[in-house]
């Protein structure tokens, strides 16, 4: 497994948090393992949580239409690295 990144971190603690995943540690999530099937076992239901979750944490919104979905949401990875495009600065 990889080590997380800071954003990567934090991101994961936002999944954890946001999709209530009972025995999940945040810092156990390998940054480079699917976040659906075979790794995290996460649904479509669970991608919509995340995306309220990142538009309220980031400002800015995962469009559920978006061609680029299997590729942002593939990993913990390409997702915060999604995210550090788009965020909003605080």
């Amino acid at each position: 497994m990889s080590a997380q990144t800071p954003a990567e971190a934090e991101l994961a603690q936002l999944l954890v948090d946001s999709l209530n995943l009972e025995g999940v540690e945040p810092g156990g999530i390998d940054p480079e393992a699917p976040l659906f099937g075979a790794g995290l076992g996460l649904d479509s239901i669970d991608a919509l949580e995340l995306a309220l979750a990142i538009s309220k944490r980031y400002g800015f919104q995962l469009r559920s239409d978006s061609d680029e979905n299997r590729r942002i949401f593939a990993s913990l990875r390409s997702l915060s690295a999604h995210i550090e495009q788009h965020r909003v600065s605080a």
